[in-house]
């Protein structure tokens, strides 16, 4: 773990993985707190994900709806998806994603923002990138949808108004709340904020 001079480190004593899955893990690290207690922290292990703001010329962002089963009901996401093909660069897994869900591909992607959705719970980083000059997946080179992914629903949006859905409440998903409001920004800054695609992850 980092720290800077004088900031206390968090020492793990002991770890007990209490679920192992394909997606996450659940861990109880025991961890020295700056008083000298040692405390039990529970959390979630996570493999990390990927989103993707694809913006078409018109200024409409790409959303989808699907549903999620933890909170039960259909919810305005972006296209995402988790990394989990070994090998496969952050970039590469968002046009991946971006076709399988969306059926698009885009000539020029840029990084918009990272983010720690569940922080007191959970491990899992999102890197969210902006995909312009989209195009569409032929026909006959279309991914399969299945499971929840078979009843989605592509929508184009402006993105004013995904701006004006996410501080309304309307959409909830961490991911993109925060890249249609990323996105808004940095289109008003003329995108002067968008990062390399392949800049380093945060810590």
């Amino acid at each position: 773990m980092t720290t800077t001079p004088g900031e206390h480190r968090y020492e793990v004593k002991n770890r007990t993985e209490r679920f192992v899955g394909r997606v996450f893990t659940v861990v109880t690290d025991e961890i020295v707190m700056p008083d000298g207690r040692v405390a039990p922290r529970d959390y979630v292990r996570h493999i990390g994900a990927v989103g993707v703001v694809a913006l078409d010329d018109a200024g409409r962002v790409v959303l989808i709806r699907q549903y999620r089963h933890a909170v039960g009901r259909t919810l305005w996401e972006l296209p995402a998806g988790l990394v989990d093909v070994a090998g496969e660069a952050l970039p590469a897994a968002a046009l991946r994603e971006l076709g399988e869900e969306a059926d698009l591909t885009a000539g020029q992607v840029d990084l918009l923002i990272d983010l720690h959705p569940s922080p007191g719970a959970s491990t899992e980083l999102i890197r969210v990138f902006l995909a312009r000059q989209l195009a569409e997946v032929p026909a006959e080179q279309r991914h399969e949808r299945r499971d929840e992914e078979a009843d989605l629903e592509v929508v184009r949006v402006d993105l004013d108004q995904a701006v004006t859905m996410a501080l309304a409440g309307e959409i909830t998903n961490a991911a993109c709340v925060a890249g249609v409001l990323a996105a808004a920004r940095a289109r008003d800054a003329d995108w002067a904020p968008l990062r390399p695609a392949d800049a380093p992850l945060p810590g």
